[in-house]
């Protein structure tokens, strides 16, 4: 039986920094896991991640970047707060830096250059249909698979751009927010993108023939407590926000458990209650280092054992 193999990035801003070193730390372990892969998925942050995999980037060179460009891409300033009235109003980062930076990994980069084929995920919020009652806004899911709807021909750095403009931390891009607000753990769209018959994909894979692979940037240990909350936009415009980005991944979770089975395994770490770390929290690198490289080393040895039997064994080639 032919193994199809799916690398899945969650969102997570900075946090990408964490998924970075696990990948790193997986190569120390398996060093040719990476080769195998037939299709890198990602959301937000995953997906910058999954697109410079596809570019020939290393986990370690990553994981490196990543560390380095935290202070630069999660950059404010005073007159900033002051003109969005301390975060009420407007972005809390602008894009003018992360455009740079991401200009500089892909260059003229298209998604049909790549190496590997990628499932990137992003929110159109008006697809400006002629007709008033088609138009609406929707999920976009940028792939380079060949086939009536290839998105081979669109900039890396944009794509990138598109899906990590997480609302209240960054403005849109060309009409596109983070796909973190559909799909941060993309493991379901990935899936349904083997399925997909608008594609041209050879020896399309059956289900039982997947390998899914699942990398988080932590989950938060997050809750509301009472049973009665009696609350208008304000009060839960910032707990929504992290229900969105965060919650909603368990959903995917589930599906993939059930569909897979043990040819689904999902590496992520739990932060302790109250001790999580915001998208922009660029000044936790450390923390978030440290966690990847000494406090998930059981995780991390479960999941190159995984590896080991479903990924790399010559018996699923």
């Amino acid at each position: 039986m032919a193994a199809y193999r799916i690398l899945t990035l969650d969102g997570g801003g900075i946090r990408g920094l964490l998924s970075a070193v696990l990948m790193d730390e997986l190569d120390r372990r398996n060093p040719d896991w990476l080769d195998r892969v037939d299709m890198i998925a990602g959301t937000s942050t995953g997906g910058i991640l999954a697109l410079a995999l596809a570019n020939g980037m290393k986990p370690a060179e990553l994981a490196e970047l990543y560390y380095e460009l935290g202070p630069i891409i999660f950059k404010d300033n005073l007159l900033d707060e002051v003109r969005d009235l301390g975060r009420m109003i407007g972005a809390d980062y602008g894009t003018k830096n992360l455009r740079s930076e991401l200009e500089k990994i892909f260059a003229d980069t298209r998604l049909r250059d790549l190496d590997k084929r990628v499932l990137i995920t992003a929110f159109d919020l008006d697809n400006e249909a002629v007709l008033p009652e088609e138009r609406s806004w929707k999920p976009k899911f940028f792939h380079n698979f060949p086939g009536v709807d290839s998105d081979g021909e669109q900039h890396a750095a944009d794509v990138a751009l598109y899906s990590s403009a997480a609302p209240t931390y960054f403005p849109s891009v060309d009409g596109y927010i983070d796909g973190g607000v559909v799909a941060n753990h993309p493991g379901m769209v990935a899936l349904s993108q083997t399925q997909d018959q608008r594609s041209e994909i050879p020896d399309r894979p059956r289900v039982d023939e997947i390998r899914l692979l699942s990398i988080g940037t932590g989950q938060v240990l997050s809750y509301i407590q009472g049973p009665i909350h009696n609350w208008g936009l304000v009060q839960w415009a910032k707990p929504l926000l992290n229900l969105m980005l965060d919650a909603v991944s368990g959903v995917p979770d589930f599906q993939c458990r059930q569909m897979l089975g043990a040819n689904y395994h999902r590496l992520n770490y739990t932060f302790p209650d109250g001790k999580g770390i915001e998208l922009g929290e660029w000044k936790k690198r450390d923390r978030l280092v440290g966690i990847g490289r000494k406090d998930m080393v059981t995780e991390l040895d479960a999941a190159a054992d995984w590896l080991a039997v479903h990924w790399l064994d010559a018996s699923t080639n």
